[in-house]
């Protein structure tokens, strides 16, 4: 199969300035040891190094009380009542076989609110912790999930 020159040309140039126009935070490298950590306490240290958590009730975290099936499990995570500019919103599910489900880092020019739909592999609480400055806030909620979603 042979690509015409022309195609190939302009694709490899395309290509060339969408890399070359994307903003850094997309080129930015990704926590690995987060994402390899196999419980919630490793990938909170490999995120965040030795902060402390608190929990806080301004934050809240909005999934289902049963989640009928865990491949599919919407979450929402809402910080506005914090009243301050967020820097991060991570996502852990504690019984996942890899419990760092998502990190989204944000401007002050964004709203503290995330939504996402996430793969559960069973019953299990999912915990936000919210990065504002040096101090962690977090906020958890159980999820019962009644058919498998990451371990089958």
């Amino acid at each position: 199969m042979s690509i015409p020159r022309r195609t190939f040309l302009q694709g490899t140039v395309l290509s060339a300035l969408a890399a070359l126009l994307l903003p850094p935070a997309a080129l930015a490298e990704w926590p690995k040891a987060a994402f390899e950590a196999k419980s919630p306490e490793e990938a909170i240290k490999a995120l965040f190094e030795a902060a402390e958590l608190q929990t806080s009730e301004k934050i809240e975290v909005k999934v289902p009380d049963i989640a009928e099936n865990g491949s599919v499990v919407p979450v929402e995570v809402d910080a506005s009542g914090l009243e301050q500019a967020v820097d991060s919103i991570t996502v852990i599910v504690d019984q996942n076989p890899v419990p760092l489900v998502a990190q989204f880092n944000l401007t002050e020019l964004s709203l503290p609110n995330v939504s996402t739909r996430i793969k559960m592999a069973g019953t299990s609480d999912v915990t936000a912790i919210v990065k504002v400055g040096d101090q962690l806030y977090t906020a958890k909620k159980e999820v019962k999930v009644t058919i498998g979603g990451c371990g089958g």
